[in-house]
């Protein structure tokens, strides 16, 4: 990992249904006349190298924006199912690591990943999570594909939440202003995210 050349994959987790706004897919959720998941693709692209979507169901849906990859480990839904997804796609890419981001946070920072990594270097942890003053945000990080045994593991072993994982493998964090990890979860929060484009 060299400062100023690391461009690692990213997979943006779009399993969740938004259940606040009808149902529907939140990546597919208009923001300003866009899929929501074009947002978080601009945001990326300056970042990282191959972008992919982690979904289940039909991936047609998503047109032929980015690759679409399934979780990696049936009849265990969650977003711990999308990050080994995640790995093993990296994995096949040859990459040592893996930026996963959620597809309701159109608004990431530019320096998103310069950050993560910069913890990792001092920090030498296989696990990197943003964090804001509001907490931790766990599906946003960069993660040691080396680790996709130990989480299939703990996975089938039934570990279901993401921080169960993060915190035995010694993960730690970046700290980044709350602003920037805005979820659009309910229609005032789509209001919301329209105006600020609008800004």
């Amino acid at each position: 990992m060299e400062d100023g050349t690391f461009s690692p994959p990213a997979v943006i987790l779009a399993g969740g249904r938004a259940t606040r706004m009808g149902g529907q897919d939140k990546a597919l959720i208009a923001l300003a006349g866009r899929p929501m998941v074009d947002h978080v693709i601009d945001r990326l692209l300056p970042q990282v190298g191959p972008i992919a979507i982690n979904s289940n169901g039909d991936p047609a849906r998503f047109g032929r924006k980015r690759p679409v990859i399934a979780d990696g480990i049936e009849d265990h839904p969650g977003p711990l199912a999308g990050i080994l997804a995640a790995m093993d796609w990296a994995q096949a890419l040859k990459s040592e690591w893996v930026l996963t981001v959620a597809t309701d946070t159109p608004f990431l920072p530019a320096g998103l990943v310069a950050r993560l990594a910069q913890a990792q270097v001092v920090s030498r942890a296989p696990i990197v999570l943003a964090e804001t003053p509001d907490g931790l945000q766990p599906v946003t990080g960069l993660w040691h594909v080396p680790l996709s045994d130990s989480l299939r593991g703990s996975i089938e072993a039934g570990t279901r939440k993401v921080m169960d994982f993060a915190e035995a493998k010694g993960a730690v964090s970046a700290v980044f202003a709350t602003e920037d990890f805005f979820n659009v979860n309910t229609p005032a929060d789509l209001a919301v995210a329209e105006s600020r484009l609008q800004r």
